[in-house]
């Protein structure tokens, strides 16, 4: 069975808290099956973006964790990210939207295999 998202994003924050990076929850959406968007801010006016893996990446059963697509896994500028974001709630309004701050760009993320 999979985390409620509130869970998860709990549990996410406090992990990047042990590693030492801030991060914190930019918008709150649905508690139960809500999107995550993660948005990982280099400090330096750039930022990377991750967003959920399609469900075509997970296999025949229901999925038990939560894989990551790289939107934008090279830093680009603060900007156009958060354009995407904008975008993407438009979409759905229901997603969440976590930030982290760090300057090496450390998500602490399951990603997808390409």
């Amino acid at each position: 069975m999979r985390l409620k998202t509130s869970i998860w994003v709990a549990a996410y924050l406090r992990r990047c808290q042990t590693e030492g990076v801030f991060g914190a929850v930019r918008k709150k959406g649905a508690e139960e099956a809500g999107a995550v968007f993660v948005k990982v801010a280099l400090m330096d006016g750039n930022a990377m973006l991750y967003a959920p893996a399609p469900q075509t990446v997970y296999d025949d059963s229901r999925p038990v964790e939560r894989l990551f697509v790289a939107i934008a896994p090279q830093p680009v500028p603060e900007p156009s990210v958060e354009e995407r974001l904008v975008k993407e709630l438009r979409f759905d309004p229901d997603a969440w939207i976590v930030e982290t701050e760090d300057r090496t760009g450390r998500h602490f993320l399951d990603l997808a295999r390409s």
